[in-house]
């Protein structure tokens, strides 16, 4: 067990709707299921072989954490803090949905020690956010900014999405302006990836998204690139930009490839057992099957995983090649041919003991990092 403070996550699966895009693991569910939930996440908190491990960084994620009550997402965080006592200057992020939030929640979240606030924003197009299933509307995520800052939240994100579908280069210039002006302090810019198991996957194979072409997408994401740095927000990996110190610590962690404790349905974690191997579970997916697992004293884990040390080295290297701070190649067995080719290719450039990916490059970070393993 690592006696090194380290990132932890908690997985709320609930959603008001389900988007047509997202493979996340979040259902549209109510009722009882959701208290029982918030239970059996306790519970499993109370029994965590990793219990008295401090947290260095702590993330609500989802589906919607801020979906639950005030009430339900407070206990939540005080037992997290209880059971993984927090390091001075811990992030302490949730995400939101904009239509699922209001003062006295935030003032609550605020108050239980939650200190960082990443609201998923999409679009500000009334047109995006009904193709997209989103339950909020454009005016509610200025409302949400402004009743997180009244609240006290000094670090706000902006969640993006570009490529959507009819989405025009005109209407993802004003989307981004449109955020740039709310002076959130760090964005999150994505283009919109069709996922298996998702609605938009079907309907792409049917021919029913009209997605803008490979050549728009570049443009869009250029343009997220270029402006950003005009209004100060430094690139520190691929999809993300951030105001001076104001960079995402919890995905940091998972961006160099350390490890992370995990809790609640569907949760994935990475832990070192007591030999140094690598493991990487995922626990029971559906709420009521997590629920009965926690009750019954089951095993929690769907899915369990040994990570070789060459499945290892590849993750390092896919992730530490998206960062702008570099790849330390002394730390990775790289193909050496490959650098050549890729410095040839102009996708990367080699300093001392680091590759940086390219402006270009970035269009290509998968294959860079095919390319560079040499297994």
């Amino acid at each position: 067990m690592s006696t090194s403070p380290v990132a932890i996550y908690l997985h709320t699966p609930f959603c008001p709707s389900k988007c047509g895009y997202c493979d996340f693991n979040s259902y549209a569910m109510t009722g009882e299921i959701i208290d029982q939930t918030v239970e059996a996440i306790i519970l499993e908190l109370e029994r965590s072989p990793w219990r008295g491990t401090s947290a260095k960084t702590i993330f609500f994620g989802g589906g919607t954490p801020t979906f639950l009550s005030e009430k339900q997402l407070t206990r939540l965080l005080h037992k997290v803090l209880e059971i993984h006592p927090p390091v001075p200057g811990c992030e302490i992020t949730s995400e939101a949905n904009p239509g699922t939030v209001d003062m006295p929640k935030f003032a609550a979240m605020v108050q239980a020690g939650f200190n960082r606030i990443s609201l998923g924003a999409q679009s500000f197009e009334q047109s995006d956010l009904l193709t997209l299933g989103r339950v909020h509307e454009p005016s509610h995520i200025a409302r949400a900014v402004a009743m997180a800052r009244e609240a006290g939240f000094r670090n706000l994100n902006l969640d993006l999405m570009f490529a959507l579908p009819g989405q025009s280069r005109k209407a993802w210039s004003i989307n981004l302006q449109t955020a740039i002006d709310l002076k959130p302090d760090h964005l999150s810019l994505y283009c919109l990836t069709i996922e298996p198991n998702t609605r938009y996957y079907r309907l792409n194979l049917r021919g029913m998204l009209d997605l803008p072409d490979d050549e728009v997408q570049r443009e869009m994401y250029e343009e997220a690139v270029t402006k950003s740095s005009q209004f100060g927000y430094r690139q520190y990996e691929i999809s993300n930009f951030a105001q001076e110190g104001k960079e995402c610590q919890h995905n940091l962690c998972y961006w160099r490839n350390e490890c992370y404790y995990s809790y609640g349905p569907g949760a994935v974690g990475c832990f070192e057992d007591q030999e140094g191997r690598r493991l990487r579970y995922t626990n029971m997916k559906h709420p009521s099957l997590y629920v009965e697992a926690i009750s019954l004293g089951k095993k929690l884990w769907c899915d369990e995983d040994l990570i070789d040390p060459k499945t290892s080295e590849f993750e390092q290297i896919m992730l530490g090649i998206r960062l702008n701070s570099g790849l330390d190649v002394s730390r990775v067995s790289v193909d050496t041919r490959s650098i050549k080719t890729l410095v040839r290719r102009g996708w990367v450039t080699h300093k001392e003991n680091y590759l940086f990916l390219t402006p270009e490059g970035r269009h290509f970070c998968s294959e860079v990092a095919l390319l560079l393993s040499p297994n």
